[in-house]
């Protein structure tokens, strides 16, 4: 029924915001999955977190945007389309240019409909007449126009600097998306200089031995004595007979190795720094592919780990190798675009000067503008923004928005808007924008900007951005930097308070990543992928969302597998279940002491407090408590405890107990069951409505057939009573819960069924002020009125909270003494090992001083329960064994 349920919606208007209304706005922008692929688990975590914020708040009232869209993923997009066409032996070069993109254009075309059509199978309540790609022609106009306002004023500029290289995909790629992975590999001692021990010569060591042919110094500690003599002199190039000089630099570490380095500026980035400091020549070693080249020795034309083995055995035959540590584990930086290992080198490439913006990012937080969740994560969020270096903005691509640069024929560069032509005979720069570029204006560029426009007028500044901490820095700094530059821009600022701030988001949530059972994030490349479709084609859509919603804590890892989601189906099944049984019941919403109507259709309209039993004022009351704690935690972002209230309210009181209830209820009067089948009706409606922004397409069909409404996704959000909660209704089905639990443990210790009830008689209930709770008490222990000759052959002491119960017991002809002797002290033998193991190991004084101290809790929590269980199996031995006699 998903799919027809979803259109349903989508046909009805309900996911489609009105710039015009006088609601109050809330919305978010959805992070732009790339264009290349399918949604993978984390994607429906986050869609799912992001769907059930803007059903609420549709739910409450707002006007809601939920904004949808996807990224034109530069490097990757090109990459599979180069891929596609070198099936056919071909390359882009062979297109050229403009052929070459309109074949990506004609790729996003065929497969850019996948993600979508994913999203409707999760039920994401997104405006799809507002969809946004990073490459449609208001996004381009956006991405020129911020470049130009940056250029002009300063903070883009054009430079050779050290950048990470991808030799395979032939680009320069950002520092963060450069995975660093401990790998083996070998460290080799060189020696520089004379190989005759008398003579001037220097060890050092090195990872990469190809990068010596870059080299332009040695450098050593200004405070390290044993190179003293040697600043300011020079050593023989082993490879390139060249001199070289040796500096003095506190950047080197004397307790390092042999406290000498080698520095190659143009393939390190610490050796650049160092570079830079003391003017040193930056030789480029390698051509875009890796490759060795322009060095004017044997080794060019070869590959950078060809060459790297070559260079070795060469300086070995000549006894310059005086150690080698093979394997030797070192981290190495590899791009997570390709997989391979980076290229640091020195290249032209565009900047953007980061300092002013970054600071007005942090600032944003410091000032309370933009507030992150959970507060936790502001150290890193500060880490990040206060030490940030300027961003390479240019990729050596085809496919992304073409830098918006020119260059005329005597070497003049003009930046051209998106309004504006170059002049005749210029010719644009070659390279394109990192994607992160256009994704960084995506809070606003989607609503319009640079116009003044409804949208942004509205919904702009957004009410949340919901993503994962592990993105923190690739996307939310950039869009953090980019927002607050246009902050007083006046398509931004128009028919706004002057004095509010215009920043991107109000709120930042991050989440945890999503990981399997073992706690390994989910990963397809290592077999442990797992493809939301799989869940929600067994599970269903509501299965599923419900599993990542209750698992979703601020800022932790959620570790899920095929054993939460059945869990969660067997949630949603109950919930089926417990309104069938409303249904065929006859319950119907009406206005009860919540003080508001299910549904315009919803029967009833009326209920006096006075008229209802203590189990329908507890239920009602609990659903006012458990109501307040989902709002609670849901605006705080806190989705898994709001999920665990509903589901700990759905299945362990109302389903659990008041159904239960209210079948004895039901048969007692066509009064009291026609006040029993309001109350059920309008706890189920409450409940349907605060369970839909998690598990939409379930509540809708059994809300629907509830309260004859329109739709639930349109439904108002619960409110609050307002009305005293009844503490004596709450004690007395307090007390007879613990009476019933008690009477059923015991019935489970002697092995008694369901189906078959035991005369009882019990002492005390009218201390206990159970009174008028006779029915409900021996419906729900399945006990009977004892009759006469009624003899005693058991009893069950219960504590309540003002006096104990006494149950007496006829079990004769019911109990088996002899296999409940044998069951009964097989469980006494597993509680006596739980106590022995747990004593010993809080016995331990190694382990206490170790362990944690929510470890060391939960071991004292399982010692107690092993103690009760010792305690009250031996009881009943004692009892079987007085029977016995």
């Amino acid at each position: 029924m998903e799919a027809d349920l979803y259109e349903g919606w989508v046909g009805a208007g309900y996911f489609t915001a009105d710039a015009t209304s006088s609601k109050p706005p809330y919305s978010i922008v959805l992070p732009p999955p790339n264009v290349t692929g399918n949604l993978h688990m984390g994607h429906a975590f986050d869609h799912t977190l992001m769907d059930l914020l803007t059903r609420r708040k549709r739910m409450q009232g707002c006007e809601v945007l939920f904004l949808p869209g996807m990224d034109h993923a530069g490097i990757a997009t090109q990459n599979i389309v180069e891929k596609k066409l070198a099936v056919d032996g071909k390359s882009k070069e062979d297109f050229g240019r403009e052929l070459f993109i309109d074949k990506v254009w004609d790729w996003k075309r065929e497969s850019g409909g996948t993600i979508q059509g994913q999203m409707r199978r999760l039920g994401e309540g997104v405006d799809w007449s507002r969809d946004r790609f990073t490459m449609d022609d208001g996004l381009s106009r956006a991405v020129q126009t911020i470049f130009k306002r940056l250029y002009d004023a300063g903070l883009i500029y054009r430079a050779e600097r050290l950048v990470n290289w991808s030799p395979e995909l032939r680009t320069a790629i950002s520092d963060i998306e450069v995975k660093y992975e401990d790998r083996e590999g070998e460290l080799v001692s060189l020696r520089y200089g004379s190989l005759n021990d008398d003579e001037p010569h220097v060890i050092v060591a090195t990872t990469r031995v190809e990068t010596m042919l870059g080299d332009t110094a040695i450098a050593v500690h200004p405070d390290d004595e044993r190179y003293k003599d040697f600043v300011g002199t020079t050593l023989y190039h082993p490879i390139t007979g060249r001199q070289i000089p040796v500096i003095a630099d506190d950047y080197t570490d004397p307790e390092f190795g042999t406290g000498a380095l080698k520095i190659t500026p143009a393939h390190d980035p610490n050796d650049f720094e160092i570079g830079l400091r003391h003017n040193l020549p930056m030789p480029t070693i390698m051509d875009e592919t890796g490759r060795i080249a322009g060095t004017g020795t044997e080794f060019d034309g070869m590959d950078r780990f060809e060459a790297r083995a070559k260079i070795r055995e060469r300086l070995e035959a000549e006894g310059r190798v005086v150690g080698r540590k093979f394997p030797y584990i070192h981290s190495v930086g590899h791009s997570e675009r390709s997989g391979e290992p980076i290229e640091p080198r020195l290249s032209m490439q565009w900047w953007v000067k980061v300092e002013s913006l970054a600071k007005a990012a942090g600032d944003a937080v410091r000032n309370g503008e933009t507030v992150i969740h959970p507060a936790s994560q502001e150290p890193r969020w500060f880490a990040w923004v206060d030490n940030m270096h300027d961003w390479c903005i240019s990729r050596q691509l085809w496919w992304g928005h073409r830098i918006p640069i020119w260059y005329g024929p005597e070497g003049e560069i003009v930046c051209v808007g998106p309004d504006e032509q170059a002049p005749e005979g210029y010719v644009q720069d070659p390279d394109v924008l990192d994607t992160w570029f256009s994704s960084g204006l995506w809070p606003f560029s989607t609503m319009g900007w640079p116009d003044a426009t409804p949208e942004l007028a509205k919904f702009y500044p957004t009410s949340v951005l919901v993503t994962g901490y592990d993105i923190l820095f690739f996307w939310v700094a950039r869009m953090m930097m980019f927002g607050t530059f246009v902050d007083d821009d006046p398509a931004i600022t128009a028919g706004k308070d002057s004095g509010s701030a215009q920043v991107p988001f109000r709120d930042v949530f991050l989440h945890g990543l999503i990981r399997d059972e073992q706690g390994r994030k989910y990963s397809k490349s290592k077999g442990i992928g797992i493809d939301p479709l799989d869940w929600i084609d067994e599970y269903g859509a509501d299965a599923t969302r419900f599993t990542l919603a209750r698992g979703a804590q601020p800022g932790s890892d959620l570790s899920v597998g095929p054993a939460h989601v059945q869990a969660s189906r067997n949630f949603v099944t109950k919930l089926f279940n417990a309104t069938k049984f409303a249904l065929m019941n006859g319950a119907v919403p009406g206005q009860t002491h919540a003080g508001e109507k299910g549904s315009e259709h919803a029967g009833e309209t009326g209920l006096a407090r006075e008229t209802l039993t203590d189990a329908d004022h507890w239920i009602l009351d609990r659903l006012e408590e458990v109501r307040a704690e989902v709002d609670s935690a849901f605006d705080r972002y806190e989705f898994g405890k709001g999920c665990e209230a509903l589901y700990h309210f759905a299945w362990d009181e109302l389903c659990d107990w008041y159904l239960e209830l209210a079948k004895v209820q039901f048969a007692e009067s066509e009064e009291r069951a026609a006040s029993t089948r309001v109350v059920l009706g309008s706890v189920l409606d409450a409940l349907l409505r605060m369970l839909h922004p998690v598990i939409p397409f379930v509540t809708e069909t059994l809300w629907r057939a509830l309260t004859g409404g329109e739709s639930v996704v349109v439904a108002a959000w619960p409110q609050r009573s307002g009305i005293a909660a009844d503490e004596r209704a709450a004690r007395r089905i307090a007390d007879a819960q613990k009476l019933i639990t008690e009477i059923r443990r015991f019935r489970s210790d002697q092995g008694l069924t369901d189906k078959q009830k035991v005369a009882a008689r019990l002492i005390g209930v009218d201390t206990a002020d159970l009174t008028g709770l006779d029915a409900e008490i021996a419906s729900l222990a399945r006990l009977t009125e004892p009759g006469d000759g009624f003899s005693a052959t058991a009893s069950v002491e219960v504590r309540l909270s003002a006096t104990t119960v006494t149950v007496e017991l006829d079990t004769s002809g019911t109990v088996d003494l002899d296999a409940e002797r044998r069951r009964l002290e097989k469980d006494l033998a597993a509680a006596q090992k739980e106590l022995a193991g747990t004593t010993a190991k809080l016995g331990n004084e190694a382990f206490l001083a170790k362990a944690p101290d929510e470890v060391v809790a939960k071991i004292r929590a399982r010692r107690e329960v092993a103690e009760s269980e010792v305690a009250r199996i031996g009881a009943r031995l004692d009892e079987i064994g007085k029977a016995g006699e």
